[in-house]
């Protein structure tokens, strides 16, 4: 640790604070990964492997319901770090009630459209599946829905430790969830044969179950003066914090498309099979964006602190860090590629089989994805992202044509999809380094500004 704050440099108490909380989100983050390996082949063994791969399926396309806060989440998060680092913490109770409020009334909305539209819609149909999983599907998607529902309201306490840079509590969150959750699926291998239905409902209602005791903690503890009051919702202070989250909304749908569509795409053109091996490559390569992650990840929240106390030097030197950080990834990379047939048989046996081309594709995308991540950390955490917002509808407008294109008629098959994603990615990697170098160095105007 002491070798981290030395690399790390500044012996500010923000960077102080930043390494303490890398450390506890990596301890959380390990036992996350450990539990979500071991996840995976009790998951294939309880269910078979076409109703794993539509639960994939299914989770990726419920997922975007998530994002239906319509960009409150990162509103209130940059808002409320704002107010308290300003010392106005009345306005950060204001803006946690108007945000609670808000996307209950949003999530009560969705859930009853939803159930209208389930009436409708085939699922199995949908999600190109075996036709006896239609009713249990019928019964599953509103159950679902609702849980998401709740779970977008509860979840706000997540974005309220991390505007408090307590940047370890949605590890801690994640890795108490899939802690149950692995106690629940040795005890339905234990008691119960085969259900999605049943697995479905246990896995949808453990995050919310997790969420509402952090937030009675929370609420009772810490954040006891911030308790949301319906008193104080307001327009004005909704609009206050919707004049930069609703283009946080508008990229989080843009970026949801962009990441989740792919599971959707192999579904359709290959069959919902074919999402086991595209996943378990995903999960492998990608640990090396969540570890990543772990590290940058507190640094929004410190920027948007230190940016509105005009702290630009130790913005400046905090970005040096990270950047000779990411020059270790590739490297790592190149290992994980060496070792992966190896790692993929001790994983999940000989049931699932990944092509070289599939690893070499992912560490494109992972290349890609950890290296402009370095400077949206930035971009966010001050709120100009106006450039991004154009810049991730544009990806999606490529994205799902490239990847048909790619998969389908160049007979790239899996690669093809994970390619079009970082050909999508590559606009941000070169436009995001030189928006931060505009708004850092003050001579960012138009677009770059805004």
């Amino acid at each position: 640790m002491n070798n981290l704050k030395k690399y790390l440099s500044l012996k500010s108490d923000r960077t102080k604070n930043i390494v303490k909380h890398i450390g506890w989100s990596s301890f959380y983050k390990i036992g996350s990964v450990l539990i979500n390996f071991l996840l995976v082949p009790l998951t294939i063994n309880y269910l078979d492997k076409e109703s794993y791969g539509i639960w994939l399926t299914l989770s990726s396309f419920i997922s975007w319901f998530s994002f239906f806060d319509i960009g409150l989440g990162n509103g209130l998060r940059n808002k409320f770090t704002e107010a308290k680092a300003k010392g106005k913490y009345r306005l950060a109770k204001i803006y946690i009630s108007n945000a609670y409020y808000t996307i209950s009334a949003i999530a009560i909305g969705l859930i009853t459209i939803f159930v209208i539209i389930n009436n409708f819609v085939n699922w199995s149909t949908l999600f190109n599946t075996n036709s006896s999983l239609r009713h249990d599907l019928q019964i599953l998607m509103p159950l679902i829905i609702g849980f998401f529902g709740i779970q977008l309201v509860l979840k706000l306490i997540t974005t309220i430790y991390t505007a408090d840079q307590q940047h370890s509590a949605q590890g801690k969150i994640d890795f108490f969830t899939k802690f149950i959750s692995i106690i629940a699926i040795w005890l339905l291998l234990k008691t119960s044969e085969s259900s999605l239905l049943l697995f479905g409902i246990i896995f949808s209602f453990l995050p919310v179950l997790i969420l509402f005791i952090f937030n009675i903690i929370a609420f009772t503890g810490r954040y006891k003066a911030y308790k949301p009051d319906l008193g104080l919702w307001k327009r004005k202070y909704v609009s206050d914090i919707m004049n930069v989250g609703f283009n946080f909304f508008i990229i989080q749908i843009a970026v949801i498309i962009l990441f989740t569509t792919d599971n959707l795409i192999i579904t359709k053109l290959f069959g919902p099979a074919e999402v086991v091996p595209y996943t378990i490559a995903y999960k492998y390569y990608t640990l090396i964006i969540m570890a990543y992650s772990i590290i940058i990840a507190p640094y929004w929240s410190s920027f948007s602190d230190a940016y509105a106390k005009k702290e630009y030097n130790w913005i400046k030197k905090s970005v040096q860090n990270i950047q000779r950080i990411w020059l270790i990834i590739p490297f790592l990379l190149g290992i994980m590629l060496l070792i992966s047939n190896w790692f993929f048989k001790l994983w999940v046996g000989d049931t699932v089989k990944i092509s070289h081309t599939l690893s070499v594709s992912m560490i494109v995308y992972v290349l890609f994805m950890t290296y402009q991540m370095i400077y949206v950390q930035f971009i966010n955490g001050i709120g100009k992202i106006k450039l991004q917002l154009i810049i991730s509808i544009i990806s999606i407008l490529i994205n799902i044509p490239l990847s048909i294109f790619l998969s389908k008629f160049l007979k790239l098959g899996l690669s093809g999809v994970i390619l079009a994603t970082s050909f999508s990615l590559l606009i941000s990697v070169i436009l995001w380094p030189i928006q931060y170098k505009k708004l850092i160095n003050g001579t960012a105007k138009g677009i770059w500004n805004k």
